[in-house]
């Protein structure tokens, strides 16, 4: 459930990271020499409210040991507060509140009591907010930050903390950043019902730590093209099975996941975004990915935002990605009692998947229907689908007050 849960924050976060349409590179920037500044008191900047609708349809879920229902729907909504302040030394302060919101229903969840008609893991609320803190000097052309966060689901709890440091070069063409996290959680162990000896449902907890790095360095080429490269070396150790995962032997006798209790993963990519005039902007992506674990992945993504006018632009995007299995995979009923490790969990099988679909962004002067602080509309849809049987649609409204 966390992985699925987990798919769609990643996929808000690319979103609202290629919110604003039309960027221009730092070399076409007027240069700030002299200007005039004023104190500021802490001000609400701006406010998101965004809402999604998420589904998902397939038939190898890993709750009942590779195949079965992986159903699942679950409806998403964010509400973003926005707030800075100008210090006497001309350093801006920002802060912003993240409060995060989801409910989901679950076929496949459903499947940990069996033995039941419905179970209290058929749906759930899943509760995850944030709050960060940055301060950006521009005589000195830096910015730290540190970002808090907290989730909580039915079977797990986690406190995030983030530091992030970034660095601008004179001419403002070259940008270093950098951050460091660190995710420490606590899960609740829940076996399928077949498999308790206690009677009890819940069995204790057990940790799950993840810790990660960003190294990210953005280029301004020219006034058209500008690169990022980007490292994000992470590390997580403790529970990373998932107790109420099946797993099923030749011999048709059943036990649950098992897998290591450490895992490295080191992506590496690269971002480039082309400028085609004032209308049209090609945003490029490819990753590479590889872990500890055997897998090898490759992704590969293009968005175009096209401006239609003034105020209403179009984007639409596609990403392709192929990866390879876990050296611990093997399909249902293939695992054999001389495995160290087993899992028949498809998301860390092999597979292909493609992301298609389309934004659309209303930005008029006087206001979205005329009201002057409403800044902006945005509604993007996408459909995933990927070889092992997983389909997906999910519809993102946002709107910004300014």
């Amino acid at each position: 459930m966390k992985k699925i849960i987990l798919a769609i924050g990643l996929y808000f976060a690319a979103y609202q990271a290629d919110a604003q349409l039309i960027s221009i590179p730092k070399s076409t920037q007027t240069p700030e020499k002299g200007s005039f500044f004023e104190k500021r008191k802490l001000s609400l900047d701006e406010v998101n409210i965004m809402t999604s609708y998420y589904h998902q349809e397939g038939n190898r879920s890993a709750i009942t040991g590779g195949y079965g229902t992986e159903k699942l729907t679950d409806y998403a909504n964010s509400l973003e507060f926005k707030l800075s302040l100008i210090d006497a030394k001309n350093r801006t302060h920002s802060l912003v509140a993240d409060i995060n919101f989801d409910y989901y229903t679950s076929a496949s969840s459903d499947k940990i009591d069996s033995l039941s008609i419905s179970s209290a893991s058929s749906e759930d609320n899943h509760f995850y907010p944030s709050l960060s803190y940055s301060i950006s000097n521009k005589e000195k052309r830096q910015t730290l930050g540190l970002n808090v966060s907290y989730s909580t689901e039915w079977d797990y709890n986690s406190i995030g903390g983030v530091l992030s440091y970034s660095k601008q070069s004179k001419d403002k063409n070259t940008e270093f950043t950098f951050k460091g996290g660190a995710f420490i959680d606590k899960w609740t162990i829940i076996l399928p019902a077949e498999l308790r000896t206690s009677g009890n449902r819940e069995e204790g907890t057990k940790p799950r730590n993840s810790y990660n790095a960003s190294f990210a360095v953005s280029q301004v080429i020219n006034q058209r093209l500008d690169l990022q490269l980007i490292a994000e070396p992470a590390y997580q150790e403790g529970l990373l099975s998932t107790p109420f995962h099946r797993v099923y032997f030749t011999d048709k006798k059943m036990t649950i996941e098992k897998l290591p209790g450490s895992r490295m993963k080191l992506p590496i990519g690269i971002r480039a975004n082309y400028f085609l005039g004032d209308k049209f902007v090609i945003r490029s992506f490819y990753r590479y990915y590889q872990d500890n674990w055997g897998m090898k992945a490759h992704t590969a993504s293009l968005e175009i935002p096209i401006k239609i006018n003034s105020f209403f632009s179009i984007s639409p995007f596609y990403r392709f990605n192929s990866q390879t299995a876990v050296d611990y995979f093997k399909d249902y009923g293939k695992h054999t009692f001389g495995d160290e490790f087993y899992t028949s969990d498809p998301d860390i099988a092999a597979f292909n998947s493609q992301f298609i679909g389309a934004g659309l962004r209303l930005s008029p002067p006087e206001g979205v229907l005329k009201m002057e602080h409403f800044g902006a509309l945005e509604l993007r849809y996408g459909y995933y689908t990927r070889t092992n049987t997983l389909t997906s649609n999910i519809v993102t409204l946002l709107m910004k007050f300014k």
